[in-house]
């Protein structure tokens, strides 16, 4: 299957399809090189990144391509995404003349743009990279939207299938505690992915008001009892999100508990059957999970990281095949 797009996972066609091609490229990451030579991979971001950004480019250049990184944020003019404004502050340039100059330098372009989350209908309408879609003239994936982040979810699933010892698995999504408010990107995805997957049963555990857009969990058992969640567990993902103002809108973005009892430790994982711990990083130490838990023997945070150069490299694959 080929495509233009990359954000959720519909976009893959057969997941387990799309396991198999992960699999086949990591036995020989360097086997389609023919498909990105002379052709250009622009990667724009506007805000951080270490796994994405290292990931992303890896996979670009073992399928040869050339790669340009853009930093919105450092060294690029300051960017206005919104129609409509008087331009008398700080921003210099608008992505609608912006993006189609970005368009005209690649081939592909990856977009990692994070939620602001003071506006949920700016955030869920994708606003940012459905503008690059419209305006680029060229087939864009995400690297982190406002609301997903697929190569993470697509890089989980491919850790799942590697290390799980039983056909059928069940993976919690747990809510954990943090010191700042987290956009639901990371929980959405995988709660996503989790669902269109062979062989996954799925339940979300989190306290009252942070309930996840039915648009990416409708279908999940959700269980506000954290233990209950745990009991029979394979792999536990762990993550924070901010208030997703599901049942109350003007909560969207807030922080609404900061309960320490909800952090992974040893006595969490004791409730799981012998549970993989999976967090796609960075992570709080202490907050999310203590030392003991992220240093187990089944803590997969490290392979699960490596993973995102497979995901990646399916992805632009794909696209290039496109092309």
């Amino acid at each position: 299957m080929t495509m233009k797009t990359f954000f959720n996972a519909k976009d893959l066609g057969s997941i387990t399809e799309a396991l198999a091609e992960a699999q086949m490229v990591k036995r020989d990451r360097f086997a389609f090189q023919h498909l990105g030579k002379n052709k250009t991979l622009l990667m724009v971001f506007f805000n951080n990144s270490l796994r994405t950004r290292l990931s992303t480019q890896k996979a670009a250049m073992n399928l040869g391509m050339n790669v340009i990184v853009l930093d919105v944020n450092a060294g690029a003019w300051k960017l206005e995404t919104e129609r409509g404004v008087i331009m008398d502050g700080d921003k210099s340039e608008h992505l609608l003349e912006a993006i189609p100059v970005m368009g005209s330098f690649c081939d592909i372009i990856g977009i990692r743009s994070f939620a602001g989350l003071t506006d949920r209908d700016f955030d869920y309408a994708e606003t940012i990279v459905n503008q690059f879609v419209q305006y680029s003239g060229k087939p864009v994936f995400a690297m982190e939207t406002a609301t997903v982040h697929p190569l993470q979810a697509f890089a989980d699933l491919i850790t799942i299938e590697e290390h799980k010892t039983t056909e059928r698995v069940k993976a919690v999504l747990t809510w954990a505690p943090h010191c700042r408010a987290l956009p639901q990107a990371v929980p959405n995805s995988f709660a996503e992915w989790m669902l269109a997957a062979p062989n996954v049963d799925l339940v979300i555990t989190h306290p009252e008001g942070y309930e996840l857009d039915p648009r990416f969990v409708a279908g999940a058992t959700v269980e506000y009892d954290q233990k209950k969640a745990f009991e029979g567990a394979d792999f536990i993902y762990a993550k924070n999100w901010s208030c997703p103002g599901v049942t109350n809108p003007a909560d969207y973005g807030k922080i609404l508990s900061k309960d320490m009892s909800w952090t992974v430790d040893a006595q969490h994982m004791a409730w799981t059957n012998n549970a993989k711990f999976l967090h796609c990083l960075p992570v709080r130490r202490g907050l999310i999970v203590t030392d003991d838990v992220i240093e187990s023997p089944n803590s997969l945070v490290i392979p699960e990281a490596a993973n995102r150069e497979i995901s990646a490299e399916v992805v632009i694959k794909r696209m290039l095949e496109a092309l």
